[in-house]
């Protein structure tokens, strides 16, 4: 559609969009942290659209994508309860809360240009009449390429809708044709261009109750202009942007680089930076000779309690959801306080895993169905094996959050590489560092292997020292020019 729905129906651009930040206990659990009161943010009417294309300006990397479900007020309101806050919403429609996170940082949480662009609030395609549904009975999806990545409901809201009606009103008058974005759930992401993100909301007690699906393409764009604040992307923005669901990717190039480098190697450059304890200690491969290169995602367990088991150990809880919101490059790490006397992965489940595109897994725990993961094709690292099932010592509790596996620290987004020497755990700010260095040094090893095997003595030669160093230097300059 060309225009927005909201346009659309009123006639008149709504006068001003309000977004609540913090509003599904989902989203809640992912970024750590539950708010006692609502906060919000103002986004101008200038960045509605409807369906169609929205622009990532060249030089920039993270446009974030958040399914919402916005209210379009339909009676005017002001000091209103929250008992009676639904009665003057008008309509209810999908969104989608699109921001540059690389421009987040230069207005200090206000989203003024990191969230206020042309094109960054699409609304519709179609309004569901308020009157018609439950405001605690509405579905919300999303897809990004056609895949599956926010799904919740209005059930447990944080801040009911009633209630943030009622809230905003104690300051200020909502008139006809407001929005407001009632916050996001998990499962939120970056978009890149030449994907599509779709937004639909739905009633639970009559799914043909439906907005249908909100479109939006990212094409990329020119470059913003020199003057103002530049785009910055470190890793801290690029995770805060992927996600819990998404750890940033790894750039091809570097993938394959670390590819090559082994864990030995790239393990010692660690040692030598100060980081002793980035071995994930005890596991090994299932299929020796396979190397795995990939992000981290992390999976918690802790120890079998009934109670708990009972609540948190059937259906599709965090170990199946772990596994099947994996992307692409990524690697599950599993906390299984090292206890390997039951399975914490199964051949079923490593077979989603490398059907989503994952790199590996590695838990500190036991494999059951140990032959049939190995036939899967997936680098698996294990603590050991046992036929038992998770729910003999283990309850799977929590996913992408901080870990300890097998003696070392695991944060989402961190660089995991594994070969038959075991895994190492490499945080994000340090990859290009280490690899480099690690690259180095395998090249200077390759140089003293040669000279060992034609009899030369170590002595001087391993480390390289006085003049061999310099017959090193004098072999690569000269590589390195014949290259030029």
């Amino acid at each position: 559609m060309s225009v927005d729905a909201v346009t659309e129906t009123l006639g008149s651009r709504p006068g001003k969009i309000i977004a609540v930040h913090l509003n599904y206990p989902s989203r809640a659990a992912e970024r750590g942290r539950t708010p006692r009161y609502a906060s919000y943010f103002l986004k101008p009417a200038t960045s509605l659209a409807g369906s169609g294309a929205v622009v990532r300006p060249g030089g920039t990397e993270l446009l974030g994508f958040e399914g919402e479900i916005a209210l379009v007020v339909g009676a005017t309101a002001r000091h209103v309860a929250p008992d009676d806050g639904w009665r003057h919403i008008g309509w209810v429609t999908a969104a989608n809360d699109l921001g540059l996170y690389d421009l987040r940082y230069a207005d200090a949480g206000s989203n003024t240009r990191s969230k206020g662009g042309d094109g960054c609030t699409p609304l519709g395609p179609r309004l569901i009449d308020a009157a018609t549904v439950a405001p605690d009975g509405l579905r919300i999806r999303a897809w990004l390429d056609g895949r599956l990545v926010q799904e919740d409901t209005t059930a447990d809201l944080l801040f009911p809708f009633g209630h943030l009606v009622a809230d905003l009103s104690r300051v200020m008058t909502l008139e006809v044709g407001d929005v407001i974005l009632t916050g996001t759930p998990a499962g939120a992401s970056v978009a890149l261009p030449g994907q599509v993100v779709e937004v639909e909301i739905d009633a639970l007690a009559d799914p043909a109750v439906t907005t249908g699906r909100l479109r939006t393409e990212v094409v990329e764009g020119e470059p913003l202009a020199s003057w103002g604040s530049p785009a910055k992307a470190d890793a801290a923005t690029a995770a805060d942007a992927y996600g819990s669901a998404a750890a940033p990717r790894l750039d091809p190039e570097l993938r394959s680089r670390l590819g090559k480098v082994a864990v030995a190697t790239l393990s010692a450059q660690l040692r030598t930076r100060g980081f002793e304890s980035v071995s994930i200690d005890g596991v090994g491969s299932l299929a020796p000779g396979r190397r795995m290169v990939g992000t981290a995602r992390t999976l918690r367990y802790i120890p079998f309690r009934k109670d708990l088991f009972t609540a948190h150990g059937g259906g599709y809880n965090a170990q199946k959801r772990a596994i099947d919101t994996l992307g692409e490059g990524e690697v599950l790490v599993m906390e299984a306080r090292g206890d390997t006397t039951a399975g914490t992965l199964g051949d079923i489940l490593a077979l989603r895993a490398l059907a989503r595109g994952a790199a590996g897994i590695v838990t500190d725990g036991a494999v059951r169905d140990a032959a049939a993961v190995a036939d899967v094709g997936l680098p698996v690292f294990g603590g050991g094996r046992h036929p038992s099932v998770l729910g003999r010592r283990h309850v799977p509790w929590e996913t992408d959050v901080t870990i300890g596996c097998g003696g070392a620290t695991v944060q989402v987004g961190d660089v995991i590489v594994g070969d038959d020497d075991g895994v190492i755990a490499i945080p994000r700010h340090l990859v290009e560092e280490v690899l480099t260095a690690a690259e180095e040094q395998e090249r200077q090893e390759t140089f003293i292997a040669e000279q060992v095997r034609a009899g030369h003595s170590v002595d001087g030669l391993y480390p390289l020292s006085g003049d061999w160093k310099q017959r090193y230097l004098d072999r690569t300059g000269a590589a390195a020019g014949a290259q030029r």
